[in-house]
């Protein structure tokens, strides 16, 4: 399946959530926290957005840093995504 997301909207898959603490603990499911860190999957084109021009950022394959609670959450098929706009990514991550 192939999802195209419209305007400044971008598709992201959430990279894995910290199952332990720096402690050493392992948490379980419902102790750990929403993922912020993501992969993107797909990107909008981006254009004239509410009468500004919107460039987009970040490319397919990225890893960024997105707000806490932003975007939809989907599940196409076997994979579990987010769509978010790009105003809501804080920061790409580069190693």
């Amino acid at each position: 399946m192939t999802i195209k997301p419209l305007f400044d909207k971008i598709v992201v898959k959430a990279l894995e959530a910290e199952e332990k603490t720096a402690s050493g603990l392992y948490l379980p499911t419902s102790a750990q926290e929403k993922p912020q860190v993501a992969e993107v999957v797909a990107v909008g084109p981006g254009g004239l957005i509410d009468g500004k021009e919107v460039k987009m950022e970040v490319k397919v394959g990225d890893h960024i840093l997105y707000s806490k609670y932003s975007g939809s959450e989907f599940k196409l098929e076997d994979l579990d995504v987010t769509i978010i706009k790009q105003s809501d990514v804080l920061a790409i991550i580069s190693d």
